[in-house]
């Protein structure tokens, strides 16, 4: 059985740097920062898909992993045509936790290496400020996004779509919202606690013109998508980019709804 034409939510464009806090030693003391600065719930999930990928790769069978696919790959078709017209195994099931599991399993090593390098960049910022319960909360969410953009542009689709990459957009959308505050890690002066600076309302972050760059930047790249423009691991199956533009939008909007910290008051 050869494999199916995959719908790959890869992703691109932009960099988030996040500096070594030095930390205060008492005299006679050293101090050694550590090796992977990296919040828990960001590490976990990387090395879960690390592993999810490698169990794929290395103890199923391509049949098996096909069945996987099935069972645990967002395929739109499943939703809009008869049942009688393919074998979809799994009845209610796949239709509730698919829209979210897609995000788990990627094309190939490449495909992966990619995510998880924006995952590094993006979701670390946004992991220590959500705090690890809502982090994963609103990944799940921007994840669902991305999954009813792509559905809602291709409801007839029987390619499944999988990659983590709509929610890492929406890391992405979360970081434009805090990281260009005054005392942000993008601001023209960032201080100690860059990652907890209250942020502005959007209409605020919009009137900002480094927003406005980044984001008419981000989606120009996505569009490239649309003709056919491919990354490094996509090669030959059809970029989500619908999905990536669903799970930034779901970033930005549901933000606040996730945010912890104070929204910033103007005198």
């Amino acid at each position: 059985m050869s494999p199916p034409r995959f719908s790959l939510a890869a992703r691109g464009g932009g960099s988030y740097v996040q500096d070594v806090l030095d930390r205060p030693t008492h005299p006679g003391t050293s101090h050694r920062e550590p090796v992977f600065n990296v919040p828990g719930a960001v590490a976990v999930l990387t090395l879960g898909l690390v592993l999810i990928h490698a169990v794929r790769v290395l103890l199923l069978s391509e049949d098996a992993d096909i069945e996987l696919l099935t069972y645990f790959a967002f395929i739109p078709a499943r939703y809009s045509l008869p049942d009688t017209m393919f074998y979809l195994p799994g009845g209610i099931g796949p239709k509730l936790w698919t829209v979210v599991t897609y995000a788990l399993l990627h094309a190939n090593w490449m495909h992966l290496i990619v995510n998880l390098v924006w995952l590094l960049a993006f979701g670390t910022p946004v992991a220590r400020r959500f705090g690890s319960g809502r982090f994963v909360l609103f990944c799940v969410v921007t994840a669902a996004a991305g999954a009813g953009a792509h559905y809602l542009a291709n409801p007839d689709a029987i390619a499944p779509l999988i990659g983590a990459s709509a929610a890492i957009s929406g890391t992405m959308a979360a970081a434009v919202r805090f990281a260009f505050a005054p005392g942000g890690a993008l601001s023209s002066y960032r201080t100690i606690f860059s990652d907890h600076q209250p942020a502005g309302s959007l209409k605020e972050n919009f009137s900002d013109k480094r927003v406005l760059i980044f984001v008419g930047a981000w989606f120009a790249f996505n569009l490239l998508f649309a003709f056919g423009v491919s990354l490094p691991g996509t090669e030959g199956a059809e970029v989500a980019w619908q999905a990536h533009i669903g799970g930034f939008v779901a970033g930005l909007l549901l933000f606040p709804l996730f945010d912890p910290i104070p929204r910033r008051r103007r005198a």
